[in-house]
């Protein structure tokens, strides 16, 4: 089941919402748990079996070590934080890279080894990455171990954040998964917030993702660097609508049954460099793999050569967290060759510049971005090096505006995509920076509230407005797919 899904819309979630709040209070965290177990089997019914696995397998590991550290018993505390870890990396592995690694044996060893096929369960990079960080901070005291199975269960399949993220760890919410105070406020802004989500993501994410796939199927020999650049940009938009907007209709469905995840998204779009760009994208995996792996590695603090051999490390994880193919090696590789150029020579670069000239490196952070998401986008590592090389190469950008040949020049098909797919990737553009908000926080300012931390009245017009629309596209039927499920 997705969010943006009619049976989710008009079925699931209001009568979720409408039973949680008839429940008692000490109900509620068992009706959510059961409620989340529904929405996973919804579409993964076997795979359901895998999660509660995890579930009692990180109850069991915490409560181990909290019993362990009460007798000062520091070995056995480690033994199972590492039989925590390896049998969460173990679950993960198997699922989501033996096929991955049978294929390199073969490639490499000229084998022919049988691959499993096994269907990748849907979101389990992203309840691992939870479950872990709880045992690991469990392990570190900072956290204390949740001795109730159904509130811990509530927390790993709670299913506003299960599938897509945020990643949000125990700590995050820690103080509200047995005591939390849920409020009108809270309940009318989270509504809000949804449908922002929404609309990003069916509005926005949906139509840039159908420019893109509708460039997909022109024969790669017909592909010109304009018609190149429109696909990149429209991924980029897609992927940043699609993943933000979940993150948002997450955060929002989070506060309608009072929880506050954090923020997984901060303008990343904005971003003068690439190191501001991965603080601004993504930021509850960013802060995962810093807290949990580059700090333990030793960060910064050992030298700059031992410094680079860690984000090496970490980007190639990154990399490898994102999916089981080559070309997501390359595209964590690429991050970390670019933020190893920036740490050395760029930001000094940068810091040159006049002020009045500071612009120059938006533009080249988004080049950089944009050329990552076609190395993303493309399993085929070949076919990824083919757009780059039709993305760079001026006479691929002359062929574009060619006019020989009459209707199947490149002149008239360059001109035929872009004006099929300016509009909304001037909505996508425009509407990834916070120039939007900002305009519509001035606007706000001056529409009337009903109380405090109440939502205005121009809060509740937009949100009618995006919500009817959202309903018609989606009862319209097609493309709808969510990018981040498949990680």
């Amino acid at each position: 089941m997705v969010f943006s899904s009619m049976v989710f819309l008009c079925i699931f979630l209001p009568a979720v919402f409408i039973l949680y709040y008839l429940c008692p209070g000490r109900l509620r965290n068992l009706f959510l748990f059961a409620a989340s177990l529904l929405f996973y089997s919804w579409g993964e019914p076997v795979y359901i079996f895998i999660m509660i696995f995890s579930t009692v397998f990180d109850y069991v590991n915490g409560r181990l070590i909290g019993y362990f550290r009460t007798r000062e018993r520091t070995g056995a505390m480690k033994l199972v934080l590492l039989v925590s870890i390896a049998g969460n990396l173990s679950i993960l592995g198997f699922f989501k890279y033996t096929d991955f690694i049978i294929s390199a044996i073969n490639s490499f060893a000229g084998t022919s080894i049988g691959l499993l096929d096994i269907a990748l369960p849907v979101g389990i990079s992203f309840y691992t990455f939870q479950t872990m960080s709880y045992t690991i901070d469990v392990y570190r005291g900072r956290i204390s171990p949740q001795r109730n199975l159904i509130s811990f269960g509530m927390y790993v399949c709670l299913f506003p954040q299960l599938i897509a993220g945020p990643i949000v760890r125990y700590s995050d919410i820690a103080g509200e998964v047995d005591e939390r105070r849920e409020n009108p406020s809270d309940i009318a802004t989270g509504i809000y917030r949804f449908i922002i989500g929404l609309s990003k993501k069916v509005l926005i994410a949906n139509k840039a993702g159908e420019i893109y796939t509708i460039i997909q199927g022109i024969h790669i020999d017909n592909l010109t660097g304009p018609v190149v650049l429109v696909s990149a940009i429209a991924y980029t938009i897609q992927i940043y609508f699609d993943f933000s907007g979940y993150s948002d209709m997450a955060i929002g469905l989070g506060k309608m049954f009072g929880f506050h995840f954090p923020e997984n998204f901060n303008y990343p779009y904005q971003s003068r460099s690439i190191t501001e760009f991965w603080r601004r994208w993504h930021m509850t995996l960013g802060s995962w793999f810093r807290e949990y792996l580059y700090i333990p590695l030793g960060g910064n603090r050992k030298g700059l050569p031992r410094q680079l051999i860690n984000l090496l490390i970490v980007w190639s994880l990154t990399g490898l967290w994102h999916g089981a193919s080559w070309n997501f090696v390359i595209w964590g590789l690429y991050y970390f060759a670019l933020l190893m150029i920036e740490k050395l020579f760029m930001l000094k670069a940068y810091r040159r510049l006049p002020d009045g000239l500071g612009f120059i490196r938006n533009i080249v952070t988004m080049l950089l971005v944009v050329a990552g998401w076609i190395l993303f986008s493309h399993t085929d590592l070949n076919e990824a090096c083919i757009y780059l090389g039709k993305l760079f190469s001026p006479l691929s950008w002359a062929a574009g505006f060619s006019s020989a040949g009459g209707h199947a020049s490149g002149l008239y098909r360059t001109l035929y995509i872009l004006r099929a797919s300016l509009p909304i990737l001037l909505v996508g553009i425009v509407g990834a920076t916070s120039l939007p908000h900002r305009i519509f926080s001035v606007v706000e300012a001056h529409s009337k509230r009903h109380g405090a931390g109440q939502i205005s009245d121009l809060q509740m017009v937009v949100s009618l407005i995006l919500a009817g629309l959202s309903i018609m596209v989606l009862v319209s039927g097609g493309f709808n797919p969510f990018l981040y499920f498949r990680f």
